[in-house]
């Protein structure tokens, strides 16, 4: 080990040693037809020489810089950078009294963002000018709802004091944007190994759609805290807001409900992966300072199972053969004859939304529910005979509206207040069901069908808001290998960031597209564990961001450079593991690689 030690310290003091002569850089940019570039660096021209994160900030204004999302409002943008110390970062501000934990947590977010920045194979050069960040705020309020407004506004400036950034915004949320923004103005200079901002901009700036989200499920495969708080962070520098926790399903009930304690004992896949009390209140409060909601879902009355073995309040659990009774293995769905389920569903319900901090909206599931599962049960079978209904699909889409009713029933109990549901399209949000079991002020509809699937159009026009999630553009777990048979999962193919970026709203929705609060990627994890979920997300899901955000009148070729540098940023400074998307050479050629 000794010997180890020594041969690396010796390799270190030998690589920092060359690296004073042969680590600079041998190659400057230039701004051409909106492209950055390469030029060989000469005694004449270093001087003068632009790096190529300094090149990107000002060729191709139309493009906005480095920025990702692009804003949506007013940009004007200087033409000069000037050094700052990254040690020299100071905030002023007479806002955030309320909670003062979570711009305390913002604002370290942000300087570390920038030491993040720095090389790690040696010193950048000392000096540079202090970076002043002022920020207003109208209101301390930390709700957030799907009418919080996150937009900002952001002026930097230069004097003999320093780099002054202000920042006004009606919330902690539009500030926390302007941050985000603010972080991607700043880069390192490698040819003269400082660190440098723009000198001059004015952004005004808001997103387009409300609801910009991601779904992870933890049922299927177990995440990490660790990997769930990684991904969070992606989300907010690329400023989407709302995490979708899908946290339990017929695989597995990795969440701890004290006031049942078997669900969890016995649907956990080990005492290890469960997530406690505790934990889920860590995630809120990490995705709180990032301007993140965390939606949590509970879904039923199908997607149940494992855990619920003692109760016997279920039909169908792990029925063989399983493609008789649900879509995939285990099968399982709640009786909805069985007055006892609601007592357990209030219990989750309370748990549920004391521990996510009584979230704005809740996500009741509702999707896959089968007939046939629950038609294997003679005991369910002879209630709703004694009822005076009939086996028919009708009867039974009859007793999903019954068990729709008294779970809302439970949950506005256990909430003391009503907000927004979401439920997944399914038989019940097709017409004559929808009209007669859901009422559109209440429920909002999140699409996982095909963007042109005609259920879209019948449900906008009775008056659902929506949420878009269509498989043919926002599952990203498609695309791979089949794992109850041969050949390619049944959503294959691969969807690429390009068709990500195109998926827009106005085609799906129509003419009521202002009926679309926005969209979400979805991460179903058969096939996806902590260790390979970086890589399916990033940067696919950047693509949405900006959809979402800015909602560019170009298509995806106008923004792939700026892709590039934004899989970078999430590399170098989120610590992602993001997939590649071409060569290193193309990030630094641009425009030489598309066709």
């Amino acid at each position: 080990m000794f010997r180890l030690l020594l041969l690396y310290g010796f390799t270190l003091l030998s690589f920092i040693g060359l690296s004073l002569a042969q680590l600079e850089p041998s190659w400057g940019y230039k701004c051409e037809h909106n492209n950055c570039k390469k030029v060989e660096l000469t005694a004449d021209n270093k001087k003068t020489a632009v790096s190529l994160s300094v090149c990107r900030l000002y060729c191709n204004l139309d493009a906005i810089g480095t920025l990702w999302p692009k804003p949506t409002g007013i940009v004007q943008i200087g033409n000069d950078v000037v050094k700052i110390s990254p040690n020299e970062i100071t905030f002023k501000t007479e806002s955030f009294k309320r909670e003062p934990a979570y711009w305390s947590m913002a604002t370290e977010r942000f300087i570390a963002m920038q030491k993040k920045k720095l090389p790690f194979k040696y010193s950048i050069r000392s000096g540079g000018k202090s970076l002043i960040i002022e920020v207003t705020v109208e209101s301390d309020d930390m709700v957030f709802t799907l009418d919080t407004y996150e937009g900002y506004k952001l002026k930097i400036s230069e004097n003999n004091d320093g780099v002054h950034a202000v920042i006004t915004a009606k919330n902690f949320y539009g500030a926390r944007n302007a941050l985000e923004s603010l972080s991607q103005l700043i880069v390192y200079d490698n040819i003269r190994n400082e660190i440098l901002a723009v000198a001059a901009v004015e952004i005004e700036d808001e997103p387009k759609f409300k609801y910009r989200g991601i779904l992870l499920d933890t049922s299927r495969n177990y995440f990490s805290i660790d990997s769930i708080k990684r991904t969070i962070e992606g989300m907010a520098m690329v400023k989407l807001n709302t995490f979708h926790w899908h946290i339990t399903d017929s695989h597995s009930f990795p969440l701890v409900v004290k006031s049942q304690p078997e669900l969890s004992k016995l649907g956990a896949y080990s005492p290890e992966k469960m997530y406690t009390p505790e934990d889920v209140e860590e995630v809120v409060r990490f995705a709180k300072a990032r301007g993140i909601r965390v939606l949590p879902e509970f879904d039923a009355p199908a997607h149940v199972g494992e855990g619920w073995q003692h109760k016997d309040l279920t039909t169908c659990f792990n029925a063989q053969p399983w493609k008789d009774y649900c879509v995939e293995a285990p099968c399982g769905q709640l009786d909805p004859s069985k007055d006892e389920v609601y007592n357990v569903l209030e219990d989750i319900y309370r748990e549920m939304i004391e521990h996510f901090q009584y979230p704005d909206i809740f996500h009741m599931g509702g999707d896959e529910v089968s007939v046939s599962c629950w038609n294997s049960s003679s005991s369910l079978q002879n209630w709703m005979i004694a009822k005076g209904w009939n086996l028919n699909e009708s009867d039974f889409m009859k007793l999903w509206g019954y068990f729709q009713n008294n779970a809302l029933e439970r949950l506005d109990k256990a909430n003391f207040k009503k907000v927004p549901i979401i439920l997944w399209t399914s038989r019940l949000t097709e017409e004559p069901f929808l009209s007669q079991y859901l009422n559109n002020q209440r429920y909002i509809i999140q699409i996982w069908t095909k963007g042109d699937d005609p259920q879209v159009q019948t449900i906008l026009e009775k008056g659902f808001k929506m949420i878009v999630s269509n498989y043919d553009a926002l599952y990203l777990d498609c695309g791979f290998g089949a794992w109850v048979t041969e050949g390619n999962n049944w959503c294959s193919p691969y969807i690429g960031w390009q068709k990500i970026y195109d998926n827009r709203m106005e085609t799906i929705a129509g003419s009521y597209v202002n009926q679309v609060y926005g969209a979400e990627a979805a991460l179903w994890t058969e096939q996806v564990d902590e260790w390979t979920l970086d890589a399916r997300l990033w940067p696919r899901v950047s693509a949405m961001a900006e959809r979402l955000w800015s909602n560019p009148e170009d298509g995806w070729r106008a923004a792939e450079s700026r892709m590039l540098v934004n899989r970078k940023r999430l590399v170098d400074i989120g610590g992602l593991s993001a997939e590649r998307l071409q060569p290193e050479w193309c990030l630094q050629n641009e425009g030489d690689c598309p066709i």
